[in-house]
């Protein structure tokens, strides 16, 4: 394994270790990612980063902004160390907190760098989801150490396999076997094709999208015990016949994306909006004209919605000038969403998340990938959180000093959170004979719990006896859930 690194000038933030590439590791600071280049992999590093294809894909923005940091060399280590300083992209977010659509969004932009890479003479040696991160809706390539120069002879693409396996299939099995995406959190090399030969009925294996992926590359691994793109001589081909079938092989992956990405389902939550009735039009309307009011008073640079359904609030958020992180766990709403943020050009990063059960560190030591919460700490200046205590009262029974500390602990300033009464109809829905327990909560019990981490500074209550309150966070010190870990 490499020697752990540390850049001379800067000052250590997270560590992360992307030690599973020989070319290179990962430092993350407070502002920046800064990626060390391993000896053997700097002259390569350098012709891509000065070709017009790096310099192309950075202005389309499909690929992460690159810049040699000499201020960040060891001037004690070996003479052609190499520094590379990115954009730091916040939050960082994992393939299993995407949509169906975001899924897709991120293997066509593989595809399209692949088929330029190819015109260009360079060729993708990595193609799976963790290289791609949301710069808020779209997606954008992050791993310039994923390019190597092109045999101009060579039809292969040995990425093919772990595109197959990474993204392809994890959308086969959401399709058609209604695995979670969320799954794939313990498949880091994705799903192996016989995997989804056994799974999957057997004239599903043997349809025209599926057939070669599926059925002959399971076949082909029981009779070689070899995947596919595993290194083998290939016979010389002439440049423009290679060129012409790796555009091919790439057009029908991106054909059999489409086939399996198809537009996402309604859910309960999807069409909450229009569907609760315990909403008169006016309640609506105070409602958001109060956030309206508090996104002019407080002029928040970054915004969290938690709960954040299909996205009126986080859009609302966005449109003053916030840069807005929303997560929900229903994803049907959270794919509405991104495609809102999309289409209207919104920085709004959408996230297939519970903030009452969030998504846990993964990978070695639990550092590769990050937790949501480790990710979400102390990033924001105002939270949202609308319709959703009640849900964690209720449905996951938090006590209230813990929702509070929790909220004190993602804001350094401000919180807008909506009260929801026992009296409320979805209140009775979820109380479930528990009224003993939860029946008697109150306004005054929401306040008393919040007090030892934020003060009140405005109220407004609905027409339907909800209530939506802006909170501000006290001076002082930090919770412990932000503290952290010394």
């Amino acid at each position: 394994m490499p020697q752990q690194i540390s850049p001379g000038s800067y000052e250590q933030g997270e560590l992360e270790l992307t030690f599973r590439d020989p070319a290179g590791q990962l430092l993350l600071t407070q502002h920046h990612a800064l990626r060390h280049v391993h000896p053997a992999a700097v002259e390569d590093t350098l012709a891509f980063l000065a070709s017009p294809l790096c310099a192309s894909l950075e202005l389309s923005g499909d690929l992460i902004p690159s810049k040699v940091d000499d201020s960040a060399a060891d001037p004690q280590k070996i003479s052609n160390e190499l520094w590379l300083k990115h954009p730091r992209i916040d939050p960082i977010s994992y393939p299993w907190e995407w949509t169906v659509a975001q899924w897709r969004a991120a293997a066509e932009l593989t595809l399209r760098i692949a088929k330029q890479a190819i015109d260009a003479g360079w060729v993708l040696k990595d193609a799976t989801p963790l290289n791609v991160l949301f710069a808020g809706p779209r997606p954008i390539f992050v791993d310039v150490l994923s390019f190597e120069r092109r045999n101009p002879k060579s039809s292969v693409w040995l990425a093919y396999g772990q595109f197959v396996r990474t993204f392809l299939l994890p959308l086969v099995a959401a399709k058609f076997l209604k695995w979670p995406l969320q799954a794939t959190l313990f498949s880091r090399d994705g799903y192996e094709p016989a995997m989804l030969y056994k799974a999957l009925p057997r004239w599903r294996c043997l349809t025209p999208d599926l057939f070669d992926v599926i059925t002959l590359a399971a076949l082909f691994e029981r009779s070689s015990g070899k995947r596919q793109e595993a290194r083998r001589p290939f016979k010389d081909t002439d440049p423009e016949l290679a060129k012409h079938i790796l555009h091919k092989r790439i057009d029908r992956l991106g054909k059999q994306i489409r086939h399996v990405a198809e537009a996402g389902s309604e859910s309960q939550w999807s069409e909450y909006t229009r569907s609760a009735n315990h909403y008169q039009a006016a309640d609506i309307s105070s409602k958001q004209e109060f956030v309206r009011s508090v996104l002019e008073r407080c002029s928040p640079a970054h915004v969290l919605d938690i709960g954040a359904n299909t996205g009126t609030y986080s859009l609302l958020a966005s449109k003053s000038g916030a840069e807005v992180v929303a997560i929900d766990s229903d994803e049907a709403a959270i794919e509405m969403l991104w495609r809102a943020a999309t289409q209207q050009k919104q920085q709004i990063t959408a996230l297939v998340a519970n903030i009452a059960r969030p998504t846990p560190a993964a990978g070695w030591k639990n550092r590769e990938q990050l937790s949501l919460l480790e990710r979400l700490t102390g990033k924001f200046d105002l939270v949202l959180m609308l319709a959703v205590i009640h849900h964690l009262i209720l449905r996951e029974q938090l006590p209230l000093t813990h929702i509070g500390e929790l909220c004190a602990s993602l804001t350094h300033r401000w919180l807008v959170l909506e009260w929801v009464p026992p009296s409320d109809p979805m209140y009775q829905e979820w109380l479930r004979g528990r009224d003993e327990l939860y029946g008697s909560l109150s306004e005054s019990d929401l306040l008393n719990a919040f007090s030892p981490f934020f003060r009140v500074l405005d109220r407004t209550e609905l027409g339907n006896q909800r209530v939506v309150l802006l909170f501000e966070r006290k001076a002082g010190e930090a919770s412990p859930l932000e503290a952290g870990p010394a």
